[in-house]
């Protein structure tokens, strides 16, 4: 099927002047889009708005209430103005998600308040806003490969491998014969992050944490 993605100007198309395209796939932004539900949605992710417009996701997180509906809370961001806006919806209420193009870049280096990728094909760097990756820079590695979606040639959003290995620097001394999950300590990474680890890791592990969140996912293999 082809892209609409790069460069081609919609305007006015419809499926009707496009025969062959499933009507739900032509989006006037020139993009493609494909219909989830709310809970589906995540960090990253591009969506057309009710306003016609396409939104980049900043966070989405779902609560599941004993009684009442379950609902999912939306931080997103404009694409067009940067405007902020946080949206509730029912789990099960439709979205439209946008494709737009991502490509493979490796970080190289801070620059102030900037991040400086390469792109490993043609050798072009891009610079990324702090507030574009948020907490997420903690984990950035020299080198490490990240997918950067671009809009109009514009980076819009960034997407870290979701697992790095960290050591730990410190933490309490290992509590013989405890291993329950409940008592997680916690320990300070070499990156500068908190987080907690079961009582049975001790100082100069090497772990595995989770880039969405800095959890413990399991000791590391190396």
């Amino acid at each position: 099927m082809q892209s609409f993605s790069k460069g081609l100007d919609l305007s006015g198309v419809t499926a009707n002047t496009l025969p062959g395209f499933p009507p739900q796939i032509i989006e006037r932004t020139s993009v493609n889009v494909v219909k989830i539900i709310a809970s589906g949605v995540r960090k990253g992710n591009v969506i057309e708005h009710e306003d016609g417009k396409l939104y980049v996701i900043l966070k989405a997180e779902s609560m599941h209430p004993g009684k009442g509906t379950p609902t999912t809370t939306i931080d997103m961001r404009r694409i067009s103005d940067g405007v902020k806006t946080t949206v509730r919806y029912k789990t099960t209420d439709t979205m439209e998600r946008a494709f737009v193009e991502t490509l493979t870049h490796n970080y190289l280096y801070q620059d102030g308040e900037q991040y400086v990728f390469m792109n490993p094909e043609n050798f072009e760097q891009i610079h990324l806003p702090a507030d574009m990756l948020g907490d997420q820079a903690a984990f950035l590695q020299e080198g490490m490969e990240c997918q950067i979606a671009l809009f109009n040639g514009t980076p819009i959003s960034i997407e870290l491998p979701q697992r790095v290995v960290l050591e730990i620097v410190e933490t309490e001394p290992a509590i013989k014969n405890q291993t329950a999950s409940s008592s997680f300590k916690p320990a300070l990474l070499s990156n500068g992050v908190r987080t907690m680890v079961p009582p049975h890791v001790t100082s100069g592990t090497r772990i595995v944490v989770a880039t969405e969140d800095g959890s413990y996912v399991e000791r590391a293999k190396d």
